[in-house]
This record gives C-alpha cells, structure tokens and sequence, in this order.
C-alpha cells in the first residue's frame, strides 16, 4: 500500500490528512458514458455476475489515490477484463475523510439503485476536489445530469435505511478483510474466498498480475 495513503485505525475508520492543503493533480480519463456502455451493473458490481473472478475496491470518494486509480487503472481494466465477462468489479465505498465522504458515498450508493452507481462514482473522481470544501454539494447536480441519473429519486433513496445498511455492510467487510489504507483490493474466485492484494501502482499494471494469477486457476 502506498506510504501516504490515507489510514484505518484498527477498529474504526481514522481521518486523514491525504489532500488537505495540497494540490489534486489530474490525469484525462473517458466519461462514463463511454468507459461503461454496454457493460452490465448491478447495484454496485459492475459486469456479469458469471466472470469467474471478482476485484473489490474498497475507497473513500474523497481520497486522491482512489481517484487517480479510477482515471488511470480502471478503464483499462474494464476495457481488458471486465468487457471480456471475464471480472467483475464490486465498490465497497468507506467515509472516513468528513462530511463530503459521507454525502458523497450516500449519493453513489443510491445511485446504485438505477443501475449507475459507476457512473457517478467515476464522474465524482473526475470531478474531485479539496477534502471537505463542499465541492461535493456543488459537484453533484452536474455529475448526476452528465451520467443520467434520476435525482428526482436519489436524495430520498441517500438517505434510506436500504443505503445505511450498505454503507454498514462495507464498513464491516473492511473491518474483517483487514483493510488498513485507501484504495485497497482483494481478489478472489467470484462467490469464494478472496484475498488483499498490494498493487504496486495506480496504473492498470499495479493490479494486472493479481487479476491474472486469479483468471490462470
């Protein structure tokens, strides 16, 4: 994991400093609309419930790493592996950054519920800014038209018990995978056993010999 990615405490979710006072430097990535047409979801998996292999990302909306990972790695793995029915890729989203993590999470996860919970999620990294600016509130009115999201449904669906109890479960699965730092993964046979995995870049490389090893059996 990366020395300067944000932390977990052992038994709760510690606030960070990644990003506070600090520049966001960019990389171009596709809109959503072109990065997953075509591609299957389901709440938050994203491709067919069939591949034989599942990456999960945990990440914080807020998070710099997170987002860099999303604009550089995953459109080469969708592209690679995610088209080919061959992974499907499951968002466990955390917020422990503050107040923005936490609205902006809500607003993925009830995305989910339309079948867009990627296309919000990628267009909110594209969008990123400084932790806790309020960039969040100005940024989703935009992000959610550009995707195609019904918001007309999406703050009464944010804030439900249904999207609570989700944001609970993935906090709880990070707590027992013993997830210390954002973004992390696991890889392992979809429906078995999966294990973290230490990428050595945010690149589509740092995750490409653990989705490999894993198709290989």
């Amino acid at each position: 994991m990366f020395a300067a990615a944000a932390a977990l405490s052992a038994t709760a979710i510690a606030a960070s400093q990644i990003g506070v006072g600090g520049g966001r430097e960019k990389t171009s990535s596709p809109a959503p609309a072109s990065l997953f047409a075509g591609v299957e979801q389901h709440g938050a998996a994203l491709g067919s419930p069939r591949a034989p292999v599942t990456l999960v990302e945990y990440a914080d909306l807020q998070c710099p790493y997170c987002a860099e990972w999303s604009r550089q790695a995953l459109p080469a793995v969708v592209s690679d592996y995610v088209r080919s029915g061959r992974v499907r890729v499951v968002f466990r989203g955390l917020a422990f950054l503050g107040a923005d993590s936490e609205l902006a999470l809500r607003m993925v996860v009830a995305a989910g519920a339309q079948n867009k919970q990627w296309n919000l999620l990628h267009e909110l990294y594209r969008r990123q800014g400084y932790e806790n600016s309020g960039w969040v509130g100005d940024e989703l009115p935009g992000a959610s038209v550009a995707v195609g999201v019904d918001a007309r449904h999406l703050d009464d669906v944010a804030w439900g018990a249904a999207t609570t109890r989700a944001i609970e479960s993935a906090a709880r699965a990070a707590r027992t995978a013993g997830v210390h730092g954002t973004p992390t993964f696991e890889v392992g046979p979809t429906g078995g056993r999966m294990q973290l995995v230490r990428v050595t870049s945010l690149g589509a490389d740092g995750i490409r010999p653990a989705l490999d090893a894993a198709l290989a059996g």
